[in-house]
Order: C-alpha cells, then structure tokens, then sequence
C-alpha cells in the first residue's frame, strides 16, 4: 500500500531544502562582495569564510522558516473561526491572524511615530525621501500594477507636482498645505490629459507615448526659463504649521518654531516635521489603495488588466477605468513632489529624468505587480541599500543590476505577489 502521506511530505521537505540552499546561494553571491573583501592599507584582501559563514546562517534560518509554515498550515482549519454575511460567504482569514495584523499595525504606527526621535539628521533625510518613493510606487501600482497600463512617464507628474508648489508659492503665494492640495489636483489634471491621447494603445505603444509626455515635460521645464527658472531651477519656501517657521529668522510672516516653544534653533525640527506628516500621509494612502482595490473601481482596474475585451463585454466603461486610473495615480504622484520639494528647498529638471520613471517602475516590479505591500518593501529597500553600501560606491549599480536579476529569475512575480481575496459559499442550495 503507497503511503502518499510520506511522499507529499518528502516532497515538500525536498523542495524545503532546494529553497534554503538557493536563498544561502544568493545571499553569498550579493553579500560576497561586501562582507569577503576587507582593506589592508592600499591592498585588498578577500577572506570567502566570512560571506559563507553568513550564507549558511541565512539558509538554516529560510529552512526553519518554511518548516514553521509547513507546520502552521495543519492547524489552520483548527484556528479558523471565520465570519459571515447574510449570503454565507465566510473570509479565509482567521480571527488569530486578524489580530496579529492588528498588532503588527500598532507596533509599526508607534515604531514609526518613534523613528525621528532616535535615528540622525542623516538617516532622518534618507528615510524621509524613502517614503516619497513609496508614494512614487503606490501611485505608478495604480496605473501599472491594478489597471495594466505600463507607464514610463510617470516622473512628469512628480515633476507636476513638485513645480506646482514651487512656482504656486512665487506667483501665487501658495502655503505648504495648500500646495499639497493644488498640485495634487494639477498632477491629476495633467493624467487626464495622457489618459485621452492613449485610450485606444496598449504595450510597447502606450510605453513609447507615456515615454515622451515625460521628457516632454522634462524639456518645458528646461527650457521655458522665464518662467520655470530652466536649468537653473527655482527656491522653494520650507513648510510651515500654524504659522510656525522652521528657520532661524521669520521669513513668512510668521514666528520661528524654536522661539515659540523657547529652544534652541536646529534644522532637525523641519525634517522631523516632514517625516511625520509624511508617515501619516503613506500611511492613509496605504488605507485608501487597500479600500479602493476592493471597491468596484478596483475591481474594474484589475478586469481591464487581465483582458480589456471582456472588460468591456461586461458593460465595463474602459474610458473612465482607465481615466480613473491615470488620474489617481497621477495625483498620488504630485503629493510625492510636493514633498520632494519641501524637502529639498530648490527643485530643477534635473531631478525629473527617466531614470527616476525606471526606478519607480523597477520598485514596482520587484515589490509584486498590485501587491501594496511588496511596492512598500521595495522602496525602503531600493532607497535605503544604496546609502548602507556608500562605501562600495563603485559597486553599488553592479549590486544593484545583480539584485534586481536574481530576484526575476527567483521570484518573477515579485517579492510578495499580490493575492486575491477568496470566498466560499456555505449554504443550502434551492434549486
């Protein structure tokens, strides 16, 4: 008698250790570099003990990793208490993973909240421009990762939205806040006006058009120099709260922040101030998109994803799905700017070329194409490696292109795929 029992588990135990051996292979190849070769004076030595050691660790920790899961799917049945609607539809999660969502959601709201407080001017700034990148991938995962529309122009609307709290502020005399809102909308009007042109083109033509809005932006910037300021670029205003200025000396009309609250002057206050109105903002976008995905607008991006015949054989309207999709992007796009902005203090068009579109579409990609989780990982990760590798900085792009390789050929659907809420039903039928 065949014990398929023992052969299932052997299987998987099997695929277990090729899953460990494989991530211990990887770690080695992209810690090799960095953790084997130590200076002696003017020379190099390369010392492989050290990246194995540190692979062999990583492979044991993956193994028990997989074999915890492996364990925890047997008593899942056991744990599941899920709950109902009126029509007998029961969600898969349980109440135990419920809750370790909700605690997992309040250590990182606390931890985040406690961020600024503890870490440096330095690695305060990497982070906060981390974030921005974040809000640069949740808004290009709308339009490339829910709706399918592959844009590679979507620097423009940073741009937008940069420039629109930069040139508000000179002609129009526009505050922080209201430039969060203005130059949100303006970068959602200038998505409609892509969105248009494009609605008949799919792949490799709606890249090359989205392609040339880009650099079609790009180039006004640069060279409409009487109004833009060109390649010389404009000054931004620092942002200020309840008329509170984050300088040495009022120059808004306001008081200094320091003066008020009777501290000493420190540009930390400023940085601290963006990172977390910044934090409070990723984290509601997160909510919305999260809300938004399983609402019928989402639902509809992800049908005109996967096949736009059908989409429309349903009585979908692919016109404002994909309208939708580009304006909303868009707008998440223009906050990011006006945050890049006030972070900066002076923005060119140098900033807004299409290696910024590449490394916003590569964060999306690596992250999970529609996986808001995966877009979040990714850009923490694409932002932050390359400062803690700064003393390899001949090899950070090699690094970088190895990277961004190997984990298309590990994981071709990106680190955390994006998963569909699943349903089963559970009454009597009547038929």
């Amino acid at each position: 008698m065949i014990n398929h029992n023992n052969d299932s588990k052997n299987k998987r135990i099997t695929s277990n250790i090729k899953d460990a051996v494989l991530t211990g292979l990887v770690t080695y190849i992209m810690c090799g570099p960095i953790t084997g070769i130590v200076l002696d004076g003017y020379a190099t030595q390369y010392k492989p003990l050290r990246p194995l050691i540190l692979a062999v660790v990583i492979a044991l920790l993956r193994f028990g990793q997989l074999f915890y899961l492996n364990r925890k799917l047997k008593y899942v049945d056991f744990f599941s208490n899920a709950w109902s609607s009126k029509l007998g539809f029961f969600n898969h999660l349980t109440d135990k993973k419920l809750a370790n969502n909700k605690i997992v959601i309040a250590l990182t709201i606390t931890l985040g909240f406690l961020l600024p407080f503890v870490v440096g001017k330095y690695w305060l700034t990497v982070i906060i421009l981390a974030y921005i990148y974040v809000l640069l991938g949740l808004g290009l995962n709308i339009v490339v990762g829910l709706a399918g529309l592959l844009d590679l122009g979507f620097v423009a609307f940073y741009a937008v939205g940069a420039y629109g709290y930069g040139l508000g502020s000179q002609y129009l005399g526009l505050s922080f806040w209201e430039a969060m809102v203005g130059a949100s909308l303006l970068a959602a009007l200038f998505g409609v006006i892509l969105g248009f042109p494009v609605l008949k083109m799919h792949g490799d033509y709606l890249a090359i058009v989205t392609l040339g809005f880009g650099e079609i932006i790009r180039l006004v910037l640069n060279n409409w120099v009487s109004f833009t300021g060109g390649p010389n670029g404009i000054r931004v205003p620092f942002p200020t709260v309840f008329g509170l200025e984050f300088t040495r000396r009022a120059k808004q009309g306001g008081v200094p922040f320091h003066e008020f609250f009777n501290l000493e002057y420190s540009t930390e206050y400023r940085y601290i101030f963006l990172y977390l109105v910044l934090f409070v903002v990723c984290g509601g976008m997160i909510f919305a998109i999260n809300r938004i995905k399983h609402l019928p607008i989402g639902r509809s991006w992800e049908a005109l994803r996967e096949d736009e015949i059908a989409c429309r054989s349903l009585g979908i309207n692919h016109v404002n799905v994909k309208l939708s999709a580009f304006c909303i992007g868009a707008m998440v796009g223009g906050i990011a700017g006006v945050f890049f902005a006030s972070l900066q203090g002076f923005i060119n068009p140098t900033s807004f070329t299409f290696f910024e579109s590449a490394l916003i579409l590569s964060i999306i990609v690596l992250g999970g194409l529609g996986s808001t989780m995966g877009v979040v990982v990714a850009a923490l990760v694409l932002t932050i490696l390359p400062e803690v590798l700064r003393d390899f900085s001949d090899y950070r792009v090699l690094i970088f292109g190895l990277l961004m390789v190997l984990i298309m050929i590990w994981k071709p659907r990106g680190l955390f795929q994006a998963k569909r809420p699943q349903y089963t039903y559970q009454g009597t039928s009547n038929i």
